[in-house]
């Protein structure tokens, strides 16, 4: 019987299963747990949480994933923004349970879907998401985070208020340098952790420009158990009809969400996980994390743009990284001090990096339109880039009672009906 041969990407430096050195795997982990540490433990920040069960529960989620997924998929699961507004209501109004329990439905109702998809097939995905739908999506999941990294690269938070400052541009622009010339000019080691090595050189700039507060490192334990709230241990679940009305229709935004990130995975690992190991895995794998999430009183995990993001400048797609990412997120969940140095990174720094990351997923999407041949001379395709590009970035918001799409979901379903309602050729051009 003739063995089977097993593809490689001829253009990455790791392919998904390819073990990188252990000195060099340390590197490449640590790089991607830096990468997503800044917005995985705002989440909690902003919603009351306990930061140090977001990072536990990140790692944790990301294990789970990829034993779903049979470790076919190189994505990282963090803290998810789509959330916090919804979290935040039910923090203030019923408490952590009812979070809890909003994050335990969220992810049952990625199960369901799952199991729909797994008795439908995935083949629908490919019609109804066309080159010329995945690629001006793709571009909107970088460029809708834009905002986002020049206002983390702009301005200090005083008392509650936004103050430009020109020390937070210079950091930010140090960090950008750094990135830039690691990623283009060294060789070997250094060349395959740029983001790891711009973001400590743009942490030494910030100490210079004393944006850094030593303080809280010092007076961090080195080990602390995380606050975790695990039902029938720690406390009694109750039934929160509010928690499910209000997070559960979310969870259809960050499934949009979930298919453009595998959008950007397919194009840069040259792989089809539509197919292989099929939307209804990866679909459970993210439902059982979050469900996982829930059940140490965490707030719901998805898959983060940024780490693909470091994927792409890297070329390392080895899931031995991610993995290695997941194990020290889990571990430093419970180093107070460690915990504390990634913490006192100042914003700059993260908006220098993310010039970088949400650039390059936004590029993708570029090129998805240019290896396609997509024709923009057709004023079919002119038509549903453009309403995909202006309502993504712009943030347009279409709510009712406490459902909303907004942003990227709104705009990935406003090109899905454009894509199957237009007619292939405008009659001017019949």
């Amino acid at each position: 019987m003739e063995k089977k041969e097993v593809f490689r990407n001829p253009e990455v430096v790791l392919d998904i299963h390819e073990r990188p050195p252990f000195w060099l795997g340390i590197g490449l982990s640590l790089q991607h747990l830096f990468t997503m540490f800044g917005a995985t433990v705002l989440v909690p920040l902003l919603v009351g949480i306990d930061p140090a069960i977001a990072l536990f529960s990140s790692g944790l989620g990301t294990i789970v994933h990829l034993l779903v997924t049979k470790g076919k998929i190189p994505a990282y699961m963090g803290s998810s923004f789509a959330f916090i507004t919804a979290m935040q209501f039910l923090m203030k109004s019923y408490g952590f349970k009812a979070v809890a329990l909003g994050g335990l439905t969220t992810g049952c109702v990625y199960i369901i879907v799952s199991l729909i998809v797994h008795r439908l097939g995935s083949n629908w995905i490919h019609r109804i998401l066309p080159p010329i739908v995945v690629g001006p999506v793709v571009m909107v999941i970088g460029l809708g985070l834009a905002g986002n990294a020049c206002s983390n690269a702009m301005y200090r938070t005083v008392h509650g208020t936004q103050t430009y400052d020109i020390k937070y541009i210079c950091v930010a622009l140090i960090t950008l340098a750094a990135v830039i010339f690691f990623n283009m000019y060294m060789k070997g080691f250094f060349s395959l952790i740029p983001i790891l090595l711009g973001i400590v050189t743009g942490y030494i700039a910030a100490v210079l420009f004393g944006l850094v507060d030593f303080q809280p490192i010092l007076d961090a334990p080195w080990f602390k158990v995380p606050n975790l709230h695990v039902p029938f241990v720690n406390y009694e679940p109750k039934f929160y009809l509010a928690a499910i009305t209000t997070m559960t229709p979310i969870a259809f935004v960050t499934m949009t969400e979930h298919i453009g990130h595998l959008m950007v995975l397919n194009q840069i690992t040259k792989r089809d996980f539509y197919d292989e190991p099929g939307l209804d895995k990866t679909l459970l794998g993210d439902g059982l994390a979050q469900i996982t999430a829930s059940l140490v009183g965490a707030p719901p995990v998805t898959s983060y743009g940024e780490n693909i993001g470091v994927m792409t400048i890297t070329k390392v797609h080895s899931v031995y990284v991610i993995a290695g990412a997941a194990i020290f997120a889990v571990l430093l969940g419970f180093c107070g001090k460690v915990t504390a140095v990634i913490q006192s990174i100042p914003n700059p720094v993260i908006g220098g990096i993310s010039f970088i990351l949400f650039g390059v997923i936004a590029a993708s999407g570029l090129r998805i339109l240019i290896e396609k041949q997509i024709d923009f001379n057709e004023k079919r395709n002119l038509i549903i880039a453009s309403a995909i590009l202006i309502i993504g970035i712009g943030g347009l918001t279409f709510q009712i009672g406490s459902f909303s799409l907004s942003g990227m979901a709104l705009a990935t379903v406003i090109g899905i009906v454009l894509n199957l309602v237009l007619p292939k050729k405008a009659k001017s051009e019949a």
